[in-house]
């Protein structure tokens, strides 16, 4: 057993499960901060412009850049979720397979998605609802986003995949040097070079490639049982529907949170250019809450999958119960800095009163689901990590999109502006009780489960 492997096994299996938390789910939180400080570079600078038509574009545009990172990360997260459930079963080469697939299918996914945006982009702004203010800009920033489509899917994929074999801190600083990057360009590009949101997408992109050089790098030299290699890809290409699958989740969830952005700010046009601006800068400032949320339980799922695959029934039950306690209370005490904070944090974005007013009511509302929301994703994260495809699929698609999309409408007609408020407490709400629900039964297949039986209803093949 070599080096990374021991690594692995010290972490995963004798650790206590405290420090394990600490250790995986740290570095996942402050990429996730990283990443909220990434997203809200973009608007902040353009902010600095004094031209609210900017800052709608950008929010505009969100859902695509939100898209993209879906993708990457429905490769990374099916790819680490396979990959430490194959590790904790010490079967090496399909390791190697699984590890490629996500190298080069992350890469055509981007080549395939950047041309359907250059090559639709009219219809895509028309589906936005980018209106004539705000089109141009839109316009721009889209377009240069599309170039840098298939480097910044595979950067959000193999982000995630370096944390299945333990290497949480490479996986961090990759995510770090993309952000530093961008948030050092976004001053040059968009206030010095006057490039406005076209020099904010530019700045994204080559952000995106230093970060993908650094995980290319890490693999190469470093990694302990990670490939790049086509080759290793070509073996068994069928198996990507496998990372597909069991990415699903993570990826639908992005996904349909991309889609039901682009309708929220469909509906939200009707209300003008300042309303679109006022939500956008509202859901910049609290989706930090959730996005920790979700960074501590995405980055402890190697853990689970790993001891899931090893059949360790103490240690995942304890862990599901300190995460548990973790994410709620983490999401409590985030809850009340909002709650304190939501004028000067949407300052930060919008320069109109009206727009300010507008942002600082749909802030209080956002975040009284916040403390809640972690148990969405733990429930979510153990049905991945228990390889379970259609359930945690089904709990991303509840959330946003069944529950959600339906609600969007209804909400509007009835509450107007604040009706997409609403409708998104509700959806969170719904969705967190079903995730909970479901994660208790699959919990309880597993102990009922006779010894050496398979842990997850697709088993492995060697």
């Amino acid at each position: 057993m070599n080096g990374g492997d021991n690594r692995l096994e010290r972490l995963f299996e004798h650790s206590s499960v405290w420090r394990a938390i600490f250790v995986m789910a740290l570095p996942a939180v402050v990429n996730i901060l990283v990443m909220v400080m990434y997203n809200m570079a973009d608007m902040f600078f353009v902010a600095r412009l004094h031209d609210d038509a900017q800052v709608g574009a950008v929010s505009i545009v969100m859902p695509v850049f939100t898209m993209m990172m879906a993708v990457g990360s429905l490769v990374g997260g099916g790819g680490c979720a396979l990959i430490a459930k194959t590790l904790g079963e010490k079967n090496d080469a399909r390791v190697r397979l699984y590890s490629s697939l996500c190298c080069w299918g992350s890469l055509f996914s981007g080549i395939l998605f950047a041309g359907a945006l250059l090559v639709f982009r009219e219809l895509v702004l028309s589906f936005l609802g980018a209106n004539e203010e705000m089109r141009g800009y839109a316009g721009a920033y889209l377009s240069v986003l599309a170039l840098g489509a298939p480097v910044m899917i595979f950067t959000t994929a193999f982000g995630n995949i370096v944390r299945a074999e333990g290497a949480i801190k490479e996986g961090m600083i990759g995510n770090l040097i993309s952000t530093l990057a961008n948030v050092a360009l976004d001053p040059l590009f968009i206030l010095a070079f006057r490039l406005g949101v076209a020099g904010a997408a530019a700045a994204t992109v080559l952000g995106n490639i230093a970060g993908a050089v650094y995980l290319i790098l890490y693999v190469r030299k470093k990694s302990a049982s990670l490939s790049l290699s086509w080759r290793d890809a070509y073996a068994d290409l069928k198996a990507f529907g496998k990372v597909v699958a069991i990415g699903l989740p993570n990826g639908v969830n992005s996904m349909l949170t991309s889609v039901a952005g682009a309708l929220a700010n469909n509906l939200m046009v009707q209300y003008g250019t300042l309303a679109v601006a006022a939500m956008g800068a509202a859901g910049k400032s609290t989706t930090i809450i959730t996005m920790v949320q979700m960074g501590i339980c995405m980055g402890v799922q190697p853990l689970l999958a790993y001891n899931y695959g090893a059949r360790n029934m103490p240690r995942i039950r304890e862990t599901v119960t300190k995460l548990a306690v973790l994410t709620v209370s983490v999401g409590l005490a985030l809850t009340l800095l909002c709650l304190f904070n939501s004028a000067w944090i949407v300052d930060l974005f919008l320069e109109d009163d009206a727009a300010l007013s507008l942002g600082q009511q749909i802030v209080r509302l956002r975040i009284l689901t916040g403390p809640f929301m972690g148990l969405y994703y733990l429930g979510s994260s153990f049905l991945q990590a228990a390889g379970n495809a259609p359930l945690a699929t089904l709990v991303s698609l509840l959330r946003q999109g069944i529950f959600l999309i339906p609600l969007l409408y209804v909400m509007d007609h009835y509450f107007h502006v604040l009706g997409n408020v609403s409708a998104h407490m509700t959806a969170d709400m719904l969705a967190m009780a079903v995730a909970v629900i479901l994660a208790l039964r699959q919990y309880a297949v597993l102990r009922a489960l006779p010894p050496g039986a398979a842990t997850a209803p697709q088993a492995e093949s060697n």
